[in-house]
């Protein structure tokens, strides 16, 4: 069907959808490996071949982009709308964490000793690391929709310029954490506080690794002359997620090391 007839763009046929599947499956398989027996070569491997697999359809798609000039407006819709339900799925994710923390803390059983944070635990004090931790990604969101103004004004310095800062304060960010990580008193095996603390933290943590590398292919792409003015979806949907992880750490902050302590 030819391009005047309908306005989509049809794909051709493409491997790696389910190569990638099958490498991610091997992340969690690989985790098992890795705490049961000690192995930890299933999970590099599948590591690696996601990585790999994943920049080799990220350059499909954005030689579909930036050079076939696949993505009219269009597909530029659907691929947005596609990203906002992604973040719609996110969202139910760590739903489910807080709805775990608030069903413990709002009404702690005798087992826990009747209150909260449970008896033997010590919280990490909230204005002090998580509070630097929370500045850094809030002024990562400022920088972010710094570079977005950029863009749309076809500043190419300052959009570089504003977008390595938000990946470097993404990294700062994850290196707090990290410390703060080595500091607790208590581990994910200490009770519901530990698996609610380290679980909600620990997947936003991950969360924050990936927006940064997102953010990372952008600084990449838009070095090379790949976003214009009227065409940057690609850098929409990284700043797009981006926000939303600075907001689910306002609410883990609130909830958790300033409510919860």
């Amino acid at each position: 069907m030819s391009m005047a007839r309908q306005p989509f763009h049809l794909v051709e046929f493409s491997p790696w959808p389910l190569l990638v599947s099958f490498s991610i499956l091997s992340i969690p398989v690989g985790t098992l490996f890795y705490v049961r027996l000690s192995s930890i070569n299933l999970l590099l491997l599948g590591v690696f071949l996601t990585a790999t697999i994943s920049y080799l359809w990220w350059r499909d798609i954005v030689r579909e982009s930036s050079y076939q000039g696949f993505h009219n407006k269009m597909v530029m819709k659907g691929l947005k709308l596609g990203m906002a339900l992604f973040i719609l799925s996110e969202v139910c994710f760590f739903f489910a964490f807080f709805w775990a923390y608030f069903h413990s803390s709002l009404a702690p059983t005798v087992e826990i000793g009747a209150h909260w944070p449970p008896t033997g635990i010590e919280t990490l004090e909230a204005f002090q690391v998580p509070l630097l931790n929370t500045s850094v990604l809030l002024l990562s969101g400022v920088t972010v929709t710094w570079c977005h103004h950029s863009i749309e004004e076809s500043n190419l310095k300052s959009g570089l310029q504003s977008l390595t800062l938000t990946v470097m304060l993404g990294l700062y960010f994850l290196y707090l954490q990290y410390g703060e990580y080595s500091e607790t008193m208590f581990s994910i095996a200490d009770g519901i506080y530990g698996s609610c603390f380290f679980m909600a933290t620990g997947f936003h943590g991950m969360h924050v690794a990936v927006g940064a590398t997102f953010l990372l292919v952008c600084l990449f792409r838009m070095n090379n002359f790949h976003f214009s003015s009227n065409h940057h979806v690609g850098f929409l949907a990284a700043a797009w997620y981006w926000h939303f992880v600075d907001v689910v750490w306002l609410f883990l902050y609130v909830s958790i090391y300033w409510w919860g302590s």
